[in-house]
């Protein structure tokens, strides 16, 4: 086995990155070819992967490669090899809403990371510096919002297609952990009239297949009043309605933008608040460090650090 002192460094001590977009990856079956970006560390070897799926939102390039950079940033200066792809839905792809499905393409967002992780050996070399750095065992996914979603049926939620009424089952056995991050919660009396009738895949979200070890992150003032009638406990479901094991980061006076994550000094960040991103990004990557690498400490390490502050800036409970 690798040493983990290799792959990812201490929180303390992060290294210069590297970053790499677009990565075009020719797509003939796709309605456009995908283009991800790669964000890594200059140094070190057997990188453990994060694929990064960004949410919906407004602005016309955050949900995108060109978004999340607050996380990507931290995340790769700590070891990892972050990978972020643009979904269909993305403004930057102009999507008809007349011809794309609901708002959201919640098949073809899974269906790209799948496509990221098939062709490794293509983004290795399309990228100066990265090849031969990557540990394709050592892979975990992240999401934020509608990208908590995708994540969520990566790592083994499912729910019912409501255009044929299958179940649908995108798990992907190569992703062994994940971050959920202000994701979706229940459906049925939990949703909104707008959420219906705009998504009507989230009628059926059933967590209770979703058994990889997962870190979901909610913030406790994330009402999201236009998705769902639950409040912001919704957004802690795919915490409480699946098996462990899995870890619940209750972020204090947090909204949807969880103090920023899809971007710097974003505008739209209701919530701005730098301190709690960064306390986010680095909370997920120890958890991820732990999860990958059996027997790191990192995530007990940061658990017991956040619970010791004056003025913690949330609580953590597990599974």
């Amino acid at each position: 086995m690798s040493n983990p002192a290799r792959a990812v460094d201490a929180p303390g001590s992060p290294t210069p990155v590297l970053s790499v977009s677009p990565v075009v990856l020719p797509a003939p079956d796709r309605a456009v070819d995908l283009q991800v970006r790669v964000t890594a560390p200059l140094t070190g070897s057997e990188l453990p992967v994060i694929l990064l799926s960004h949410g919906l939102g407004f602005s016309n390039n955050l949900s995108s490669l060109n978004g999340y950079a607050p996380l990507a940033n931290i995340w790769a200066a700590h070891g990892f090899a972050v990978i972020q792809p643009t979904h269909l839905d993305s403004r930057t792809l102009n999507p008809d809403p007349d011809t794309s499905e609901a708002a959201a393409h919640w098949r073809t967002r899974a269906e790209d990371m799948k496509r990221v992780l098939d062709r490794l050996d293509e983004i290795e070399a399309a990228v100066p510096q990265l090849p031969g750095r990557l540990d394709r065992s050592r892979v975990a996914v992240a999401g934020h919002s509608m990208g908590g979603h995708t994540a969520s049926l990566l790592l083994g939620a499912r729910l019912t297609d409501p255009h044929d009424g299958t179940e649908v089952d995108l798990v992907e056995p190569r992703i062994t952990a994940g971050v959920l991050l202000a994701p979706p919660g229940r459906g049925g009396d939990a949703l909104t009239e707008f959420t219906v009738e705009n998504y009507p895949f989230f009628l059926t979200t059933d967590f209770s297949t979703m058994t990889a070890p997962v870190l979901v992150v909610a913030g406790d003032r994330d009402d999201s009043a236009f998705l769902t009638v639950a409040g912001p406990a919704w957004h802690a479901d795919p915490y409480r309605l699946s098996p462990g094991p899995k870890s619940l980061l209750t972020l204090h006076d947090a909204e949807h933008g969880l103090g920023g994550v899809s971007g710097y000094d974003v505008a739209e960040t209701t919530d701005e608040n730098p301190e709690r991103v960064a306390a986010v990004a680095r909370l997920a990557c120890a958890y991820l460090r732990s999860e990958l690498y059996p027997g790191d400490a990192a995530w007990q390490a940061a658990r017991d650090a956040l619970a010791s502050g004056p003025d913690p800036l949330g609580r953590i409970e597990s599974k």
